[in-house]
């Protein structure tokens, strides 16, 4: 697996020693890995910490390291999903989160990291209510996973536009790199919209869509820049819509509840949503555990190996995108 083939997921995370039980058997520790932890516990998340940015790359056999661009960690360290924690704060809801570890060299700990589902409060009391390893890879894909949101018009062969919600495994639905192609499967879920799963709203009109798009924050968006804007040396480009958002035009949609689906076809596709190029699920060995028993088992094993991202453009980085018209450039390097 080439470097352009790994899945490589950027996640806010919080380094252990920023969240120590305040309250419990463990007092004054740091938050540990599963066989440490015990039931009750109350932690406090210790001001002035603020979440870090852990860069996950996926090997072929579904192995973690620290990817490039990292903001925590050493790069290339191997990482170990170590569980799932539930946390119960002082008032809301409570929030599921992942515990990861570093391991060095010789196989032992180097360090130990909090990835929150939903953002934490400094100084605000959690009580350590589940830990678990059961679910734990599930809950990383659906983290994962590339989203439309229910009422997204997905456009088919016949070029009728119909809601992602009433699509069926079998449908015909035209792709921008390869024509009309055949849904194998169509996933659906329903996540609290907060912190890694909070929608980001494209408002009609942002990059030549003709509707509100709603997607996930790590979807990517295709755009083919007639004239070379961004400087990228590449005309067909794959924005990530979190990257994009500047309070205007695209913005974060925080709060409540949404519903999720994603579009599973043989190969990694670029899809018409709204009017506008946009891509299928990436199926890998990070998102693989999203997908049902049954649908794996009934997947040819090459199926992996035929998703690449790298076959519809270059993924920009998001320093190429940190200006207030990185929008409207994209929209006007498309028309020209």
């Amino acid at each position: 697996m080439t470097a352009s083939d790994r899945a490589i997921q950027s996640i806010p995370a919080y380094p252990a020693e920023q969240f120590r039980v305040e309250i419990g058997a463990n007092m004054g520790d740091p938050l540990g890995v599963l066989d440490d932890l015990v039931l009750d516990d109350i932690y406090l998340l210790a001001p002035p910490a603020r979440p870090g940015r852990l860069s996950l790359a996926t090997g072929s056999q579904g192995s973690f390291s620290v990817a490039e661009g990292t903001g925590l960690g050493q790069i290339g360290a191997a990482l170990h999903l170590d569980c799932t924690l539930t946390l119960m704060p002082q008032s809301g809801d409570n929030i599921d989160a992942l515990v990861m570890v570093e391991v060095d060299p010789e196989g032992m700990i180097a360090a130990v990291y909090l990835l929150p589902m939903a953002p934490l409060t400094a100084q605000q009391n959690y009580t350590l209510v589940r830990a678990t390893q059961e679910d734990a890879r599930r809950k990383l894909a659906q983290m994962a996973c590339v989203s439309f949101t229910r009422g997204t018009r997905i456009t088919l062969a016949t070029g009728a536009q119909h809601p992602i919600e009433d699509l069926q495994p079998g449908d015909r639905i035209l792709t921008r790199d390869a024509g009309v192609q055949e849904l194998r499967w169509i996933g659906q879920s329903t996540a609290r919209a907060v912190g890694r799963m909070a929608p980001v709203l494209i408002r009609a009109h942002a990059l030549n869509n003709a509707n509100d798009l709603l997607v996930s924050p790590d979807h990517r968006l295709m755009v083919y820049q007639r004239q070379d804007e961004l400087g990228t040396g590449c005309p067909e480009l794959l924005v990530r819509a979190h990257d994009l958002v500047n309070g205007d035009t695209v913005v974060l949609q925080d709060g409540g509840f949404v519903d999720y689906f994603q579009l599973l076809f043989d190969h990694h596709h670029i899809v018409y949503a709204e009017g506008i190029a946009a891509e299928s699920l990436f199926l890998d060995a990070l998102t693989q555990p999203a997908l049902p028993d049954e649908i794996l088992s009934r997947m040819s094993p090459a199926t992996g190996t035929q998703h690449r991202r790298d076959a519809h453009g270059i993924d920009v980085q998001k320093a190429l995108l940190d200006r207030p018209d990185a929008v409207s450039l994209l929209k006007r390097a498309s028309l020209r």
